[in-house]
């Protein structure tokens, strides 16, 4: 059973705020800044804003819709879903930094009457039931063991006919498991399941399974596209990943790649729907 403490002191990393605006004014970006620009750094999953727009154009949303965003994070899922769809977005995260962070850089990108993040758990969502026509979450289940208790929220906030969709980092094979990695530390801060748990999890509580994806091919050409741009330049950019994840992103980044080479791994998106 993962900490949430445990888990919330791994993503924290302090002054985040400031990093990203050092990084905007290094690229002579200041508010209104679109939000296309801060996708480098505010897209905290494999495959960045590539994985996230098929990701969301397979949600179907309108302006119309609210949608819930399980575990937020700095919220650029939720800002891009907004500007892509108009959508009201919610993002709940358990990172009060990222909460924050997330909350200026909404402002900065001119969303906040359309995203709202909250700092707290999706396991207790402050949401009330069957409010929410679409909920999503990335990159978020391998820090939560119970899955259950994600999927029986799911179901109570959305209504009837509502979507749920998870791209997650899966296991999906034995051996060791190289640490730290983006998502933990250690393996103690870690909940990595299969599909067929999170699929089990799903329709336990009444979820009709629509469609799986493996996303490996994907991530392999994305890491090695990653790699090739970094060969070429002499050091980060001023917009990336490495100012969430600090100074070992390097070893985390090579972890993660070495885990899903080795076939213990992989990205993987699951699509459910609650019944009419």
């Amino acid at each position: 059973m993962t900490n949430p403490d445990e888990v919330a002191h791994h993503y924290h990393s302090g002054h985040l705020l400031k990093r990203i605006a050092d990084g905007c004014a290094a690229l002579n970006l200041s508010p209104p800044i679109a939000h296309d620009a801060l996708a480098p750094v505010d897209e905290f999953h494999i495959g960045g804003r590539l994985a996230t727009e098929p990701f969301v154009k397979a949600l179907d949303l309108s302006s119309d819709s609210r949608v819930v965003d399980f575990g937020c994070g700095l919220g650029g899922p939720a800002r891009y879903v907004a500007a892509a769809t108009g959508a009201h977005v919610t993002g709940i995260d358990l990172t009060a930094e990222f909460v924050e962070t997330g909350r200026a850089l909404t402002e900065w990108t001119g969303l906040s009457d359309r995203v709202q993040l909250i700092e707290g758990s999706v396991l207790d969502l402050p949401l009330e039931a069957a409010s929410m026509d679409a909920a999503y979450m990335i990159h978020v289940g391998m820090n939560i063991a119970d899955k259950v208790g994600i999927a029986q929220e799911a179901k109570r906030v959305l209504k009837p006919d509502g979507v749920f969709a998870i791209y997650d980092v899966m296991q999906v094979g034995e051996g060791h498991m190289d640490y730290p990695a983006p998502w933990a530390s250690s393996s103690d801060q870690s909940a990595l399941a299969p599909p067929e748990t999170y699929e089990a999890a799903l329709t336990s509580v009444g979820f009709e399974l629509s469609d799986r994806i493996d996303r490996t091919a994907f991530a392999k050409q994305f890491f090695a596209d990653l790699a090739a741009a970094q060969s070429r330049v002499d050091g980060p950019p001023p917009l990336g990943l490495h100012l969430i994840m600090g100074d070992d992103t390097a070893l985390k980044v090579k972890h993660m790649v070495r885990n899903i080479e080795g076939g213990l791994i992989a990205p993987i998106e699951i699509h459910a729907r609650l019944p009419v």
